[in-house]
């Protein structure tokens, strides 16, 4: 979510770095693990000829097998969805142990679950789902899981300020985002866990950031018109609070971090994921990196500046990124610069 619109010296007040509101444990313990593997079930493009390699396995077009009377066998080949949204199946092995999470759920109703069946994957083998933030464009598939999976009780992990209603004010009018509810999602039986703070998931094995430290000079969040609705009144909404990560210690390798849109801004998120973990080496960085459109496009350069300087193995971005970002992180970053697609697998692998 993005517009061209100036700040005010008071709005860009209200966006200068901070600290995390409560405690935090520091370091936690996260228990490194032997594989990752990282399927994208949702992004803005679908490319059927992106070719993978060692790491990275691609969806093609799949077997003709939807209905379509022109062709001579009445059937014909799609591939998968995309559309504005996110969601990635995130699994984690440790030993002979592996667990699924989903981490957000794309922009439509049926999106996720109509790319899960064309990928073959069971979605009935999830054991919990993360939000990384409330907007719309990574919560819309709950409704679709819901149905597909039927009555169950699937924890949710959630920032408290996911519920916050939100708008955009620009030069065409207002746009009023859908807005998460709490009551909803608990009927349609999921377990929902709000924590602001740093929380461990799968026997201390996958770290959900909570609030992220807001430390860098450039990264200062969203413009003047996302706003947000707080005691009657519509205010500059910059922080986006809820934001959260989702990041995993891959055994001798480093941390494997997963954005949504990385509003907190994806180096304060890797800066976070450090300080929280003790961990210092960066693997991969995949997800949103919210660099796109003239209010971003400014902070490109020291974006890539200081992740080139982590040396990440795999950069992998997608959704929110944008285009001038993703050609700057392929110049600066082309061994570790992987396009995103829906249906992309990355197996990330201890050393």
């Amino acid at each position: 979510m993005c517009d061209t619109a100036q700040a005010t010296a008071a709005d860009a007040s209200l966006s200068t770095p901070r600290q995390v509101q409560g405690s935090a444990v520091d370091p936690i313990a996260l228990t490194p693990v032997d594989e990752v593997r990282v399927t994208i079930l949702m992004d803005n493009t679908f490319d059927a000829l992106l070719v993978g390699d060692g790491h990275t396995t691609r969806a093609g077009f799949g077997a003709a097998d939807v209905p379509a009377g022109q062709f001579e066998t009445d059937r014909t080949a799609v591939g998968l969805l995309a559309e504005h949204g996110f969601s990635a199946l995130v699994a984690v092995r440790r030993g002979d142990s592996t667990t699924t999470l989903m981490f957000d759920a794309g922009l439509s109703p049926s999106g996720i679950v109509t790319n899960a069946d064309r990928l073959g994957m069971r979605l009935d083998d999830l054991q919990g789902i993360v939000l990384s933030h409330g907007h719309f464009d990574h919560a819309g598939g709950l409704s679709g899981l819901s149905s597909k999976l039927g009555a169950m009780r699937m924890p949710m992990t959630v920032h408290p300020h996911a519920w916050t209603r939100r708008r955009l004010r620009g030069p065409q009018g207002i746009f009023d985002m859908p807005t998460l509810s709490k009551r909803a999602l608990t009927a349609e039986g999921f377990e929902v866990i709000e924590r602001s703070q740093p929380s461990l998931l799968v026997d201390g094995a996958v770290l959900i950031t909570g609030e992220v430290d807001r430390t860098t000079e450039f990264e200062h969040g969203m413009p003047a018109a996302h706003e947000a609705l707080a005691a009657g009144d519509w205010r500059h909404d910059p922080q986006v609070i809820d934001d959260q990560a989702l990041v995993v210690n891959l055994k001798n390798q480093g941390l494997v971090i997963l954005t949504g849109c990385g509003h907190a801004g994806v180096i304060n998120i890797v800066r976070h994921a450090q300080r929280l973990t003790s961990v210092p080496r960066l693997h991969a960085l995949l997800g949103g990196f919210h660099l796109s459109g003239p209010a971003f496009e400014p902070i490109i350069p020291p974006t890539v500046a200081a992740l080139a300087d982590y040396a990440p193995q795999l950069v992998a971005p997608g959704h929110c990124t944008g285009w001038r970002a993703q050609h700057a992180l392929a110049a600066a970053l082309p061994e570790a610069w992987v396009p995103s697609s829906s249906g992309t697998t990355h197996q990330l692998v201890r050393a």
